[in-house]
């Protein structure tokens, strides 16, 4: 099955935006420096390249292809790579800086970096995917390296392009180079465990966050908003932990049942159905804003940035909200959802265990020995904990909700690494 890392698409607010609006206030409750404030704020490297492809057709196309780099100051840089038809500069900048926060948040040592081409790749042959996938890889030689940069897959990418990118990147060093790029396929150096890492880390931090609040997970209820890759594993594990999946959904619309989804049975029905739960008759069609307004006890929005916002956050009953995507709630919202008194496991805490077992991948492929499932799961499971419990201390100590707290460990790490270090 193809990883796809949660993420923001395009939508109403600028996702910039909204990252630097919380990151604002994160800095003032720590009290940095003015001049640390801007060294965190300003990435650390922009490339944008132009790439002439030759098409099926024989035309070339130029397309454009973008790389920023956040911050190495923990480590090598870490990010994905999409391929979408939105991809602009101001989105791969806002997602390079989450990847700096979410690093930072569950205490792995790596900085933060995206990617991203401006491409329909549904409207590409493969063999027009993987010579653009190539051109890229060659125009950022310079860039990535298995201790300078290491991309790994998101919208529109998966294990086959990556697999691309180490062999060009392989062929252009001469040698053979797993450590350069994760999420590629087992039998290129990939990890297990890690196409459901990101929903399993969601689920950790959901059931860490209904301790928090004393809800029993075999009471509970839930609603998944987005049933790709996060979202179908997010819901699987809730519901192999007790938890009465009432509703999912995807881009045909929603789909609920008050008794509960069989989550099993719905992942089988989506495989058949072409990847998508369009026709699924074992519960109720209701739309996807429907789904966000459902009084249950968990909402895992896990599709796209900017799905709560300011228009409909008066109307979501839940009593928390686990973000599996990236962005899923805009800043305008943030006031709403703290007023209502809903618990929020942000993205940069709830949605990082994609990226913890990519850092797992990176290491077994750097001493050449893999781990096997238990152990990679393990692991993971305990750094998420370990994070969870930190941010919520933080939230805690300083009176926040868990976003801000999330985004003032983050803030924190970096900011004192830099001064251990010394600056520049």
């Amino acid at each position: 099955m193809t990883y796809i890392e949660p993420a923001p698409i395009k939508d109403k607010e600028n996702p910039l935006e909204s990252m630097m609006s919380r990151f604002d206030k994160a800095a003032e409750l720590l009290g940095i420096s003015d001049e640390m404030y801007h060294i965190l704020k300003v990435p650390r490297k922009q490339v944008v390249v132009g790439l002439p492809v030759t098409m099926d057709n024989g035309q070339i196309k130029v397309f454009e292809g973008y790389r920023v780099i956040h911050s190495t100051i923990l480590g090598p840089a870490k990010g994905g790579i999409r391929f979408d038809m939105a991809v602009n500069i101001d989105e791969v900048r806002a997602l390079a800086a989450w990847m700096t926060w979410k690093c930072a948040v569950v205490d792995i040592p790596y900085g933060g970096a995206k990617g991203g081409i401006a491409c329909n790749p549904r409207t590409m042959s493969a063999g027009e995917i993987e010579r653009l996938m190539r051109a890229y890889t060659l125009s950022m030689l310079d860039v990535f390296g298995p201790d300078k940069d290491i991309p790994a897959p998101d919208m529109g990418t998966g294990p086959r392009e990556m697999a691309w990118l180490m062999d060009e990147y392989s062929k252009a060093m001469g040698m053979t180079v797993h450590g350069v790029v994760t999420g590629k396929p087992l039998v290129l150096g990939g990890s297990l465990g890690r196409t459901e890492a990101t929903g399993r880390g969601v689920t950790v931090s959901a059931l860490a966050a209904m301790e928090k609040m004393r809800i029993n997970p075999y009471r509970a209820t839930a609603a998944v908003q987005g049933f790709g890759n996060v979202g179908m594993f997010a819901a699987s594990l809730m519901h192999e932990r007790g938890v009465t999946v009432q509703a999912i959904s995807d881009i045909s619309g929603g789909y609920f049942n008050a008794r509960g989804i069989d989550i099993e049975d719905a992942m089988k029905y989506r495989a058949a159905n072409g990847g998508i739960m369009e026709g699924y008759k074992e519960a109720d069609k209701i739309t996807n804003e429907e789904l966000l307004s459902l009084q249950v006890d968990v909402l895992v929005p896990a599709a796209k940035e900017d799905v709560i916002t300011h228009d409909n956050a008066a109307y979501i009953q839940a009593k928390m909200i686990v973000e599996g995507a990236n962005g899923p709630t805009s800043a305008s919202a943030d006031d709403i959802i703290n007023e209502k008194g809903i618990m929020v496991v942000p993205d940069i805490l709830a949605n990082a265990g994609g990226v913890t077992v990519s850092y797992f991948e990176w290491v077994q492929n750097r001493i050449g020995y893999k781990w096997n499932l238990e152990r990679i799961n393990r692991r993971s499971d305990r750094i998420m904990k370990d994070a969870f419990e930190n941010v919520y201390a933080t939230s805690q100590k300083y009176q926040v909700n868990m976003r801000l707290a999330a985004y003032i460990v983050a803030i924190d790490k970096v900011a004192s690494t830099y001064k251990y270090r010394g600056g520049y």
